[in-house]
């Protein structure tokens, strides 16, 4: 990586290499220099991040008059949260302390243009491609470009050249590689989402030696193992080439004993219990315990009472966010998409700020194997952070595994309402029941309807204050009954009695829209005439109740 501690304020630029920034002053004491200002965004846990930042070290060499800066997006919120940065690798171009320019993502012609454009000549206005960067950066960067453009297009070449079969070919071998397979987001020693981690645990509780694939790293992979499969979600498990399911499938059949019956069927070792437990009591034997007060957890080095705490708090809602902040003021970009994520998905959650509390902040990591923040729990189980969750969302495995699990898409009052008055095409909101009105106008209303011969469904407002008092501000509407006809007001009681006097009830509820929108000239006499009866309405029960 291409850390290092040269540049820093000053008419100055970097003098080739990149500087970590380790807080907001810093950064804003390097903008008070004359010399152009690049910023990258990245994380640790991104391998992308790091692909991107061998680019901005080569083009730091090439552009040394310029000042290239580095900025650990999840350690410096206050920075990320100044220059919105949901994602990353993410590149903030600067001059004269202001962004004249940003990338997000990883690709390295483009942020060797934009650098060339900030820092460089500025002539340069055409997008720089991979054949042509040789005039948008210098000869080292140059080189390390078109080394990541000689890989990616090989890759390319190969998966043009190669057809159905030879996808299907290498998945075969991928699944009959080991006699127990996992294809997972992340590695056993680092799973990228919660359950492919309970997968992991699992196989290791069952004793069981097992290969794996991120399917992460190749997207093609990914997409064809869902095919080959049938099977639409990760994780996948499978023995001796044949697949056992995914997360769910894989818990109830370890907790009924019927995945050690399927790897014993199929051959497959087991390190029996009787080992696992004498190498458990050597290594606890070696180790020196704790004096109380210690209380530190064999299965995840915590203390007793942190990790009973922690457990209680993922547990603490169906759907819970670990984040930077608070939902209403997130203290970082990635907090922040995730808590959009959520309220796009119209989740009920709580959540969590680990800004607030250091032991649980720095606990989680270790509990959760997971170690930056947001951390997303769903059903008390891991989902990832905000790259997953985004990744999640776009494939709508999110919406799947809320589902599965059984949560479901809270119901707003403006939503509930919209459906009750969309229910049936011509629908009438009331005092009682059509065979039991509660009130003159409604019962007027009814009968209108009746005589015409209009069937019409509806509701009762009297069972329902929340729907009550919501329709008056949905509708604009005062006072009940009220008549909708596709969803659309038609009005009130003297309304939908003006409307049967004069012939135009039933043609009112039963023309089309494209209709409605033609006859529209035709109908503004009357529109002027509903609109005066609706302001007479409303000064004649301005001094009565609903």
């Amino acid at each position: 990586m291409g850390g290092g501690d040269g540049g820093g304020g000053g008419g100055g630029g970097g003098g080739g290499v990149v500087k970590d920034v380790g807080s907001k002053a810093e950064l804003d004491e390097a903008l008070h220099g004359a010399a152009p200002v690049l910023v990258h965004f990245w994380a640790s846990w991104c391998e992308a991040s790091k692909q991107m930042d061998q680019v901005f070290a080569h083009l730091a060499t090439d552009f040394p008059r310029a000042l290239f800066l580095r900025v650990e997006a999840e350690e410096q919120p206050e920075i990320s949260e100044a220059y919105a940065v949901a994602a990353v690798p993410y590149f903030v171009f600067l001059k004269d302390g202001k962004s004249v320019d940003k990338l997000e993502g990883a690709n390295p012609s483009i942020l060797a243009n934009k650098v060339a454009k900030v820092a460089g000549s500025t002539s340069l206005v055409e997008s720089a491609s991979p054949a042509s960067l040789g005039i948008a950066a210098g000869p080292t960067v140059l080189e390390a470009v078109k080394d990541m453009v000689k890989e990616n297009n090989s890759s390319k070449n190969e998966n043009a050249n190669s057809d159905q079969s030879g996808l299907t070919t290498r998945l075969w071998q991928l699944v009959n590689s080991h006699p127990v397979f996992l294809f997972m987001k992340g590695s056993p020693e680092q799973p990228r989402c919660g359950f492919s981690r309970q997968v992991v645990e699992i196989l290791k509780d069952e004793g069981v030696e097992f290969g794996s694939f991120d399917i992460l790293t190749d997207n093609e992979v990914r997409e064809g193992m869902k095919k080959f499969s049938n099977w639409p979600t990760f994780p996948q498990l499978f023995c001796k080439g044949e697949l056992l399911g995914g997360g769910d499938i894989a818990v109830a059949m370890h907790e009924s004993g019927e995945l050690k019956d399927v790897f014993r069927n199929h051959g497959v070792p087991i390190n029996s219990k009787e080992t696992k437990v004498a190498e458990s009591a050597k290594d606890v034997s070696e180790t020196s315990i704790p004096e109380k007060g210690g209380g530190i957890s064999d299965s995840m080095g915590l203390n007793v009472e942190l990790a009973s705490r922690l457990r209680t708090l993922v547990n603490s809602s169906p759907v819970i966010v670990f984040m930077k902040g608070r939902p209403e003021e997130p203290k970082c970009g990635f907090s922040h998409k995730v808590i959009e994520i959520l309220q796009q998905e119209k989740v009920a959650y709580e959540s969590f700020d680990i800004l607030s509390d250091e032991e649980v902040r720095q606990g989680l990591k270790i509990f959760s194997n997971w170690s930056s923040y947001p951390q997303l729990y769903i059903g008390g189980e891991l989902i990832g952070g905000s790259d997953i969750m985004m990744e999640m969302q776009k494939s709508g495995e999110l919406k799947k595994i809320l589902a599965e699990k059984g949560i479901v898409p809270k119901v707003t009052l403006e939503d509930r309402l919209k459906n009750l008055v969309t229910s049936s095409p011509v629908m009438l909101f009331m005092k009682g029941t059509p065979d039991a009105p509660r009130c003159g106008f409604s019962s007027k209303v009814v009968n209108a309807l009746q005589d015409e011969g209009i069937s019409f469904g509806s509701f009762d407002i009297l069972t329902n204050e929340e729907i009550r008092q919501g329709l008056k501000t949905y509708s604009n509407w005062p006072t009940y009954p009220q008549l909708y006809y596709k969803g659309e007001l038609i009005g009130g009681c003297d309304i939908v009695l003006e409307l049967q006097n004069s012939g135009e009830l039933k043609s009112t509820l039963s023309e089309s829209i494209l209709q409605k929108e033609q006859k529209a000239g035709q109908q503004s006499e009357w529109k002027g005439r509903r609109s005066d009866v609706r302001q007479t309405l409303h000064q004649l029960c301005s001094g009565f109740g609903p």
